[in-house]
């Protein structure tokens, strides 16, 4: 009875919701607590929609989702339900990923009145621990661009505005001690937190000896940053450089 209660509750706060977006003209956007519950909910009345490209959906997807990719939306409506007021929601790789956004601008041009993009997608999905689909090479090791701490340093001193350097070690191993410049963006929530990085830079992950930096640097890959690369710490001390406090 209460489970019903909630889902009716879900229900009412999506249709509310969609009154407003369809008056504004514009779709809304959930978070990964309203998506999970659209997912878990008995009756599942939406549609959702990976708008990441064949290659991404074949690796992984969320449970149920249907591939239309952004660049084939317009050849693909026959996917779509005739009932323009179906609730669709839209994701693709994150924050900074925009084929869900176009998506669901294109489906309110042709009529849609009840659209809605998952603006965390599947990065943050995966991190969350909450269940998808994966194929059998998901988790193949890759082979990380490692950047010594010598290249790093004249890389940093001679184009400091082209590189973005993350520690995605806990608070409390960036206080103790890291490479000057770096911000703090730890691995436990890096998906969540992947707005604060740059993809117009390079963007350079280390950690103590390679395990979390080797972990966000495939995270990287999957939210579609494309210049990318790893360093350690350990080497970075052992080096003699410069450690901030």
């Amino acid at each position: 009875m209460k489970r019903a209660g909630s889902i009716a509750v879900i229900t009412g706060l999506f249709v509310f919701l969609a009154v407003a977006q369809a008056m504004a003209g514009s779709y809304g956007v959930i978070d990964h607590v309203k998506m999970k519950a659209l997912v878990d909910a008995t009756e599942r009345n939406f549609i959702l929609i990976d708008a990441r490209n064949p290659e991404e959906y074949q690796e992984a997807h969320i449970n149920g989702a249907i591939n239309i990719p952004q660049k084939k939306f317009d050849s693909s409506l026959d996917q779509l339900p005739a009932d323009k007021s179906t609730m669709l929601v839209f994701y693709c790789n994150g924050v900074k990923c925009g084929k869900s956004k176009k998506s669901a601008t294109r489906a309110m041009e042709i009529g849609y009145t009840n659209v809605y993009v998952f603006a965390e997608g599947m990065p943050v999905w995966e991190e969350l621990g909450y269940p998808f689909y994966k194929s059998a090479d998901y988790e193949k090791p890759i082979e990380t661009a490692k950047m010594k701490p010598a290249d790093l340093k004249a890389l940093m001193a001679d184009k400091p505005d082209t590189v973005q350097l993350v520690d995605v070690r806990d608070p409390e191993e960036f206080d103790e001690g890291h490479i000057p410049g770096a911000i703090n963006c730890p691995l436990k929530d890096f998906a969540l937190q992947s707005g604060i990085l740059d993809k117009r830079k390079k963007v350079i992950v280390y950690c103590n000896a390679g395990g979390r930096s080797y972990k966000a640097y495939r995270k990287l890959m999957r939210l579609g940053y494309s210049d990318i690369g790893q360093t350690l710490f350990a080497d970075w001390k052992e080096a003699g450089m410069m450690v901030a406090r």
